[in-house]
């Protein structure tokens, strides 16, 4: 996994490396990676980098003073570089050398005829430094940008677009990756990220947040679940996961789950459902066992009297797609008395009460969800305050129920109650539509019932976005054949399994 840390952190790493007068070591680092990743965009572009011509938009401070140091290694290459200031100064020395290097500084009315004949624009106006909106001009949607260290106008702990921010195709960060490039606005703004080592490494503290790559997927659920890939498996070990789902308005709430718990390798699975939608989901998924209702009361009972064996040897609970909120028979109530692990989504969500989690619990809000869940403990904070900074508020409600918080949005952000933080970046907008959730609440409920009994609260929030991960290739899988609906997720979910290494 890759570390991720606050612009503050990034700061004071940076703070003994300056007091020993190394800033301009830093700022040539910064600049030489820059310069190297702009070359790399024009041979992609063109297949050559001589005779390209290249401009920077440049602010007042250090990202100003690393772009105009960057074009200056450019130009050797045969490369036209020009310049527009957003603002009256620009960093002096690295002003000099642009201007030594034979760089052009053109006037601000310039910028719109030059941003329609440039072959690549280096974003420097702000970086760490961006704390309110700046206004920048429209960039052509054909123009490729390069951002240094940030896209210009990102909260560099948050991810909150501060105004109106020009997208980047590809973004450079010095040091280290920064939590504002991989959640919310700054997931979607900042392309593709290249972190360029200038240094910091000895100085870096416990990172804010870990970003999952390809490779950690199976490291994952290998280490939470070495047994049932190896030759002594049987159904039970590969585990067994109770499901209750469904209801007359949402019938393909618990299909789509149960489909994808079973597509996902579960042993076995159990099933409560109303009696309208019990034969369609023995139909599309035949390996279900139905789980009465009499059977439930019996788990909750053995709960009561401390008796820890199972009805059907339940190892977890994935509760709540598609649930109607009234739960007549109390099988909510019965599944969350039983102390197993459990994925809680949708219309169980509402069942849950602050403090009750015992660190078993994996909650699956999206940001309308999750403020729901913190009125409950008093704070009235809406969706788009959530959205704008996903990290805070996902712990923040991972800590008031004790539980692990997986919070749907551009990119998933899973917490526990310790603050330990992993995020998945993986999928798009293509997850976008109806029963995707479901889709994935049936695969991490697959994968915490693999996991053995007892896992701890770190081994959930891993699991839980590995989950995501996994979902958000079988999205991308999906996609690559046009348009299409969650229950298709049904068909690439094993083969993003098998691509990442499960």
């Amino acid at each position: 996994m890759i570390p991720a840390y606050t612009g503050a952190q990034i700061r004071r790493a940076e703070r003994p490396l300056l007091e020993a007068g190394q800033g301009p070591a830093l700022m040539q680092s910064a600049a030489h990676a820059l310069a190297n990743q702009a070359v790399l965009e024009l041979r992609d572009l063109y297949g050559r980098v001589y005779g390209s011509h290249v401009l920077g938009l440049i602010g007042p401070g250090n990202n100003g003073g690393d772009t105009l140091y960057a074009l200056a290694a450019l130009a050797p290459r045969g490369v036209r570089i020009s310049v527009v200031l957003t603002g009256s100064t620009a960093h002096p020395e690295a002003l000099a050398a642009f201007v030594r290097a034979g760089g052009r500084t053109a006037e601000a009315s310039e910028l719109d005829d030059l941003l329609e004949r440039v072959d690549l624009l280096l974003d420097g106006v702000l970086g760490l430094g961006a704390t309110r909106p700046v206004q920048l001009p429209r960039i052509p949607s054909d123009l490729r940008v390069l951002a240094c260290d940030l896209p210009s106008g990102i909260d560099a702990d948050t991810g909150a677009a501060l105004g109106a921010v020009p997208g980047a195709h590809a973004t450079v960060t010095f040091g280290a990756l920064k939590t504002g490039l991989v959640v919310g606005d700054g997931h979607l703004a900042a392309g593709r990220i290249r972190v360029a080592d200038i240094g910091l490494g000895r100085h870096l503290p416990e990172p804010e947040a870990w970003v999952l790559e390809d490779h950690d997927v199976s490291k994952i659920l290998h280490s939470s679940d070495p047994g049932w890939r190896a030759g002594s498996v049987h159904k039970y070990r590969r585990g067994v996961l109770g499901l209750i789902a469904g209801s007359e308005a949402y019938p393909g709430a618990a299909l789509l789950s149960a489909g994808a718990a079973v597509a996902a390798g579960l042993g076995m699975l159990r099933t409560h459902v109303p009696p309208a939608i019990g034969a369609a989901l023995l139909a599309a998924a035949p390996e279900a066992v139905p789980l009465s209702a009499t059977e439930l009361k019996q788990l909750g009972v053995r709960s009561r009297r401390n008796d820890k064996s199972t009805t059907g040897r339940i190892g977890a609970w994935a509760l709540g797609p598609g649930l109607d909120a009234t739960d007549g028979n109390g099988a909510l109530a019965h599944a969350l008395a039983s102390e197993l692990p459990a994925v809680i989504d949708a219309g169980a969500l509402s069942a849950v009460t602050p403090g009750a989690g015992e660190a078993r619990w994996i909650l699956t809000p999206h940001a309308g969800e999750l403020s729901a869940l913190l009125a409950r403990t008093g704070l009235h904070i809406g969706a788009a305050e959530i959205a704008a900074d996903p990290l805070r508020w996902a712990r923040w409600t991972a800590v008031s129920y004790d539980a692990v918080v997986l919070l749907k949005g551009p990119a998933t952000v899973c917490a526990g109650p310790d603050g330990y933080t992993v995020v998945s970046r993986s999928g798009g907008a293509e997850l976008a539509t109806a029963g995707s959730g479901d889709v994935l609440t049936g695969l991490l409920g697959s994968l915490l019932a693999a996991a053995g009994p007892h896992p701890d609260a770190r081994t959930l929030v891993r699991l839980a976005a590995a989950a995501a991960y996994i979902h958000g290739r079988a999205g991308v899988l999906a996609a690559a054949g046009g348009p299409f609906g969650a229950a298709t997720l049904l068909q690439t979910l094993p083969v993003a399994l098998r691509d990442l290494g499960v």
